[in-house]
């Protein structure tokens, strides 16, 4: 899969990765690729709502352990 952007949120609580993933998608063009890597497993519940509250496309994510990777896809 090809990733435009890489976002590393490793060590970072609740709410700081949502808050950069939304400053980052906002920086990001129409159909390109966000790649998030996290340790906070509020992530888990947090990037899909995030998704599907944006209209952004959830494309991956792989949460059996930590740490967790999203593929976002900017709508």
């Amino acid at each position: 899969m090809k990733v435009d952007r890489e976002l590393d949120t490793l060590g970072l609580r609740c709410p700081e990765p949502i808050m950069l993933v939304r400053k980052t998608i906002r920086e990001m063009l129409t159909g390109q690729v966000l790649h998030i890597i996290a340790d906070d497993p509020a992530t888990v519940r947090d990037i899909p709502g995030f998704c599907r509250h944006m209209d952004h496309q959830l494309i991956d994510s792989q949460i059996e352990q930590s740490p967790y990777h999203y593929w976002l896809k900017k709508q």
